[in-house]
């Protein structure tokens, strides 16, 4: 494999408007590779698609807004668990197919003070990610684990794109 990073363009709040974190990330995924899929790209190029939501208490978090925002998201996650959803969309573009899977991954938090995640907000860690904490990060310290697949709380799962590959009747070790 040979990956290109291209930034979709895709306008996140006016497409996954209304949706639930599963679906908002399921979504997303789709629009952005579409997007991609629909620009320049070499000969029989696969484009993968991904978005994650972080879902906590029912409600869809994407990447803090504020230093505040991400203090008060964490102070609340201190010793509890929620789950994150990331969509993933791959279209072989010589064939014109598309398949997706959306991977949920429960994180449990470890019980933190509030000094604590206020030193890891001044990180600026917490702004860049969904949910405002990252398991590869400085977050890891915070998190007591997970389950399901690791790599989906990290960005993609692996294990998922196989899948989509295998899908696609492609071979992943050709």
């Amino acid at each position: 494999m040979d990956p290109h990073v291209i930034v979709s363009g895709v306008d996140e709040e006016a497409v996954a408007a209304g949706l639930g974190p599963r679906e908002t990330a399921e979504v997303l995924a789709l629009a952005k590779a579409e997007a991609v899929a629909q620009g320049q790209l070499p000969v029989a190029a696969l484009v993968l698609g991904c978005d994650s939501v972080f879902e906590f208490e029912q409600v869809g978090l994407g990447k803090p807004r504020t230093p505040e925002e991400a203090l008060a998201r964490g102070v609340a996650m201190s010793g509890r668990s929620g789950t994150l959803w990331t969509g993933h969309t791959l279209i072989d573009s010589a064939a014109g197919v598309t398949v997706s899977e959306v991977v949920g991954t429960t994180v449990h938090f470890a019980e933190f003070s509030t000094a604590e995640m206020q030193a890891y907000v001044a990180t600026g860690e917490p702004m860049q990610v969904a949910g405002g904490f990252t398991l590869d990060g400085l977050g890891a310290a915070l998190v007591l684990g997970v389950d399901g697949d690791p790599g989906n709380v990290i960005g993609v799962s692996v294990p998922c794109v196989r899948r989509l590959v295998k899908q696609l009747g492609l071979e992943w070790y050709s």
